[in-house]
């Protein structure tokens, strides 16, 4: 298990279906180290604190076996952030991982807190407001982090588990959930 890419960006303004959206869902992959705060990385930032960022979300993880999958269903190339992830990394499966399960990644460590559930911002990053629902069917939702200890992380950083959760659920189960109901 190990880091791809280190991925950073900032609040940018676009425009959708007419009207100006501001969004940080535009990521790109950063060399070297990177500074985790207890809220996000360096040179990372979300918009919309009421729903996005926060304690329970400040890092936002997505598996790198995910790309071949989307670069197949959405005919097109993507890099490494295309997803508005901060970390991609590899062998770091949703159906693996169980909410609470403790994580320590280059000097940071971090407890998986959710799956992502995406807004509207995810349609407007692909230009297809079917994208959502595209996503969450699709089972590869990534998922958030909270910052336990602050640190730092780079690309080529393994990931070890420093605590495995038994009794929660899997992050593969809380997005079943959400997508087909009780």
């Amino acid at each position: 298990m190990k880091v791809i890419s280190v991925n950073v960006g900032l609040p940018r303004e676009v425009e959708w279906h007419g009207r100006k959206v501001r969004t940080s869902i535009w990521k790109t992959p950063k060399s070297g180290r990177v500074r985790v705060g207890a809220l996000n990385l360096d040179g990372d930032a979300q918009s919309d604190l009421t729903v996005h960022g926060g304690r329970e979300k400040a890092v936002y993880v997505y598996p790198s076996e995910h790309y071949a999958f989307w670069r197949a269903e959405l005919e097109r190339d993507l890099p490494w952030g295309s997803f508005g992830e901060n970390l991609t990394t590899e062998s770091l499966l949703e159906n693996e991982l169980r909410i609470g399960d403790a994580l320590r990644i280059g000097s940071a460590e971090f407890v998986i807190t959710q799956p992502r559930l995406p807004c509207f911002k995810l349609g407007i990053r692909f230009g297809d407001d079917r994208m959502i629902k595209r996503f969450l069917l699709s089972g590869r939702s990534g998922f958030y982090l909270a910052v336990v200890r602050e640190g730092d992380v780079g690309a080529g950083d393994a990931i070890q588990f420093t605590a495995r959760s038994s009794d929660t659920p899997s992050v593969t189960d809380v997005v079943a959930r959400y997508t087909i109901g009780p």
